[in-house]
């Protein structure tokens, strides 16, 4: 008995081991294929990704953003980026692209003076300053319980005038986030100038 439940073990581990093995095998090519996808998406698009998701965050459109998406070699994604920017050009074919650089110089204000344990075009106020420029006006009242800061401007184009927008730093932490309750105001929406 011995000798026969010996020999019945390694056929019994056999038989689970060549039928289980189709099942494992896929599921080790479907996590393959999803590691490849993760690893080239870490690899080979960090700057696109960089580009999408801090760059062009707030200018970009949904349909850009789907279309981008689809590309799949670097030559598409470049020609891509160029166009992008170049449809925006208040000065097509020039060497030189004012919205390009205002837009950058924009994200560079709001990473300076907006970031509070975030990056500053990642606040409120970095995403306002970055779609619509600097206000026309800032009401601050940092000694308030909790500190304010409100924003007017006279005129946003595709929302409308006298546009007044208050950030609230209920933390007190540095981090100003939109407050609901502004009059005259609607939720900002991507602003394009150049589409509009």
């Amino acid at each position: 008995m011995r000798v026969s439940g010996f020999c019945h073990r390694p056929l019994l581990v056999v038989l689970c081991l060549f039928f289980s093995i189709p099942l494992v095998s896929a599921q080790c090519q479907g996590q393959r294929t999803a590691a490849k996808r993760k690893g080239f998406v870490q690899e080979t698009l960090p700057s696109y990704l960089k580009w999408l998701d801090e760059d062009v965050r707030y200018i970009i459109t949904d349909q850009e953003r789907a279309d981008f998406k689809k590309l799949t070699t670097d030559d598409q994604r470049d020609k891509f980026v160029e166009a992008f920017w170049e449809h925006r050009n208040p000065t097509p074919e020039s060497s030189e692209n004012p919205y390009k650089e205002e837009h950058y110089r924009r994200i560079a204000y709001a990473n300076t003076h907006f970031a509070a344990n975030v990056p500053g075009y990642r606040t409120d106020r970095g995403r306002v300053y970055i779609m619509f420029g600097p206000p026309d006006s800032v009401d601050s009242k940092s000694g308030f319980a909790p500190p304010t800061e409100t924003w007017h401007y006279w005129l946003v184009e595709g929302i409308g005038r006298n546009v007044v927008l208050t950030f609230t730093d209920t933390c007190r932490c540095g981090k100003y986030e939109l407050s609901g309750g502004d009059s005259d105001s609607r939720v900002p929406k991507i602003y394009d100038p150049l589409l509009q």
